[in-house]
């Protein structure tokens, strides 16, 4: 699907300008291109919205319409607002579709892992998404990997990926993607705690004091008196 976004050069600046905007249902922006200067816009917010919920989001390859031009542009960024999780300004990249650029793209697990059925183990998703390069158009929407045959302790690299055609993987090959890990019992995991805190409490006496004390206990003790032997009759 192919998406066109109709823009206006932007000619007020400023907090208060920018809530106005936003008031109408217009998102501040900004255009980016290499070597040109950046361009200030105003963008529909509902364009951009139908943009972002679209199956390739971010990644989404767009037209912007200004000034009788058309430039095919992609999201460098989009800002939220925290408290009210309403877009309120997005920065666009000129791009050429000819000229190969870096995205990030999400990885997407593929089948049940053995080391999860048969062996009680947990998938433990470490890298959920991967940078690649390639053409604009090769852009793919996931990195799809298949887990199912991992045993528990075995995992999946950067390097074990197959990208696909016209992709390059920029991650470090070394990367670790998915683990198989095992679940660690509350018990097993307490005990050691508990016990290193009553070493921690319970400090051991160095063997020179104990030696000192018990001579000084020693000598300290009452003599006996001695028995008296019985005489014969």
């Amino acid at each position: 699907m192919s998406f066109t976004v109709k823009a206006e050069k932007r000619d007020v600046f400023g907090t208060n300008a920018s809530r106005r905007l936003r008031k109408q249902g217009l998102i501040p922006a900004v255009l980016y291109g290499e070597g040109t200067a950046t361009i200030p816009l105003v963008l529909q917010k509902k364009d951009i919205i139908l943009i972002l919920k679209s199956d390739t989001g971010e990644n989404t390859i767009f037209k912007v319409d200004f000034d009788s031009k058309s430039q095919d542009a992609m999201f460098k960024d989009v800002q939220i607002d925290v408290s009210t999780d309403e877009l309120i300004h997005a920065d666009l990249i000129q791009i050429s579709m000819d000229k190969a650029i870096r995205v990030n793209v999400p990885v997407l697990l593929q089948g049940d892992p053995i080391g999860v059925k048969t062996e009680g183990g947990f998938v433990d998703f470490m890298t959920r998404e991967i940078e690649v390069e390639c053409l604009p158009g090769n852009i793919p929407e996931s990195i799809k990997i298949d887990i199912s045959p991992l045993h528990l302790h075995q995992s999946l690299k950067v390097s074990d990926i197959a990208a696909p055609e016209g992709v390059r993987l920029i991650n470090d090959p070394a990367s670790v993607v998915v683990l198989i890990s095992v679940p660690h019992k509350e018990e097993e995991v307490a005990k050691p705690v508990e016990e290193g805190i009553e070493a921690a409490a319970a400090p051991t006496e160095p063997e020179v004091i104990k030696k000192e004390r018990a001579e000084k206990e020693e000598e300290e003790k009452p003599e006996k008196p001695e028995k008296k032997e019985k005489k014969e009759k």
